[in-house]
């Protein structure tokens, strides 16, 4: 019942900022800010930066708002506005620098799964310290849930180059978690 409600209410609060209503407005931006500033912080380092990247998002949400038709989910709809911010930004600060490597090591898409007792804290330092194309294809990847060939024209690279991306990015991650695993456990 609780879950019906929050819908409507979701339904109501767009219907009236679309009407313009400034309070509707915030209400809308309160409900979402703070998952969408995570969004654009695991993209962007610095938290200040990820923050700015969230209210040029947000503008861009309230001034396309009335091409959301209420089909599909409105908070995928935020999160893909946030997502192409974040790699404006990137991109505006020459940080998207690909490989285009036509080899996959080993041929292999997939990096076996990584037995790890890090904390999740431990593990974002680990993604933020890739290098910046392959954190984006990684987040596209595993996190948002992208397929190759949606990072490849939203990045405007080849398929195979997010390919490529993805596993160099999982690769440097299972050696890092390998080797904090080591020193943590003392195991060689």
């Amino acid at each position: 019942m609780r879950l019906v409600s929050l819908h409507k209410n979701y339904k109501s609060v767009i219907a009236r900022t679309k009407e313009g209503n400034r309070k509707a407005q915030q209400e809308l931006y309160e409900l979402f800010a703070p998952k969408m500033l995570s969004v654009c912080r695991q993209y962007i380092y610095r938290e200040d930066i990820a923050e700015e990247v969230m209210l040029t998002g947000f503008l861009k949400v309230f001034t396309y708002l009335n091409s959301y038709k209420f089909e599909g989910s409105f908070e995928g709809w935020i999160r893909r506005i946030m997502v192409n911010e974040s790699i404006t930004q990137l991109r505006k600060d020459k940080k998207l620098l690909f490989e285009d490597d036509n080899s996959l090591e080993n041929s292999k898409e997939h990096v076996a799964y990584i037995e790890t007792e890090l904390e999740v804290e431990e593990i974002q330092k680990m993604i933020d310290a890739l290098p910046d194309g392959y954190k984006t294809v990684f987040v596209l990847y595993a996190v948002e849930g992208y397929k190759h060939s949606e990072i490849a024209e939203l990045l405007q690279i080849s398929e195979n180059t997010s390919k490529t991306q993805l596993f160099k990015a999982r690769k440097m991650l299972q050696n890092k978690m390998n080797q904090e695993n080591k020193i943590r456990y003392g195991t060689h």
